[in-house]
C-alpha cells in the first residue's frame, strides 16, 4: 500500500464498503446498459436518435464512475484511523483558524476521501486537496499557508487534530 498522501484516502470501514457495493452494482448493470444501447440502436438512424445517445452518455457515465471507484478503493486505507493526537493527517478531525491570532474563524473538519462525506457530519477535505495538503504532518501551533485555486494565498493554524472516531 502506498504511502503517498496525495494518492492514498482514507476511508471508514463504512464508506468502504457502502462505495464496494456501488462498485459491485455498476458492473453488475453493465449487460442491462448494454441492452439498452442495442435496443435504442434498432429504433433506427443514429443522427436523429436521441434515446441511443442518452444510453450511450449514461454508459460513459457509470463507465467513469466505475474507473474512480476501482482506483479510490485500491488505493484506500481503510478503518485505520490514526491513534495519535497532535498531528494533521488522513483520518484525522482538525480544528484551524483562519487569519491572524485573535481572528475568530475556527472551522473543524476531517482531512479525507470526499466519498466519507455521506457517512459524517464533519466536512471533509481530500488530502490531496491545498489546504490538506498544507495541514498533513503539521503539528498542533503550526501555521501553515496555502495557495486557493484563484492564487490567493491563505493561512491558517492548526488548532487541534484528533484521530476521527465515527
Amino acid at each position: 500500500m502506498s504511502t503517498d498522501t496525495s494518492s492514498t484516502s482514507w476511508l471508514t470501514q463504512e464508506a468502504y464498503d457502502r462505495l464496494s457495493k456501488e462498485l459491485q452494482d455498476l458492473i453488475s448493470n453493465r449487460p442491462a446498459m448494454a441492452q439498452e444501447i442495442n435496443a435504442r440502436r434498432e429504433e433506427g438512424d443514429l443522427k436523429e436518435n436521441g434515446g441511443y445517445h442518452a444510453a450511450r452518455e449514461e454508459q460513459g457515465k457509470q463507465e467513469g464512475r466505475i474507473l474512480q471507484l476501482t482506483k479510490l478503493l485500491r488505493e484506500a486505507k481503510v478503518g485505520e484511523a490514526p491513534t495519535s493526537e497532535g498531528t494533521a493527517g488522513p483520518g484525522m478531525v482538525v480544528t484551524v483558524r483562519f487569519g491572524d491570532v485573535g481572528d475568530d474563524e475556527v472551522e473543524t473538519f476531517l482531512i479525507g476521501s470526499r466519498e466519507e462525506a455521506g457517512t459524517t457530519d464533519l466536512d471533509v477535505y481530500s488530502s490531496a486537496s491545498p489546504l490538506g495538503q498544507a495541514l498533513t504532518g503539521a503539528k498542533e501551533g503550526d501555521e501553515v499557508s496555502y495557495s486557493t485555486p484563484t492564487g490567493k494565498t491563505l493561512t491558517v493554524t492548526l488548532l487541534t487534530a484528533k484521530p476521527y472516531r465515527g
